[in-house]
């Protein structure tokens, strides 16, 4: 099993992370941009609100809705450095590596990709 098959695996035994679903509106979206912008938009929100040692309003900083992204960070608990320690085990308080920033969008892609094949 892949490191990226456990993190799922343990995903779908939270509660919390399987309430996420991608709307009509975000499905939409994803339609209309293809995975590749998608991609790029996941890689620059990781890299502007995730990727800093002490990122601004950590915990707060990935808003619930509005952007398929947004969703897919709090279903895969890449939505904040707590979350990253938990459940990446990448560890808080120092900054995001090009390999973790990568790893991220990887998983965002493929919970993503799974949502759309619904």
């Amino acid at each position: 099993m892949t490191r990226e098959d456990a993190l799922f695996q343990r995903l779908a035994q939270s509660p919390f992370r399987r309430r996420f679903h991608l709307g009509a509106k975000e499905r939409a979206y994803c339609l209309a941009k293809g995975p590749e912008v998608i991609d790029r938009h996941a890689a620059d929100f990781v890299a502007q609100r995730l990727a800093a040692a002490e990122p601004v309003n950590d915990g707060k900083q990935t808003p619930m809705r509005g952007h398929p992204v947004f969703i897919a960070q709090h279903a895969t608990a890449t939505c904040c450095r707590g979350c990253l320690a938990k459940w990446h085990h990448i560890a808080a308080h120092q900054p995001l590596s090009e390999a973790q920033q990568a790893w991220i969008v990887a998983v965002i892609h493929r919970w993503l990709v799974g949502e759309m094949n619904r």
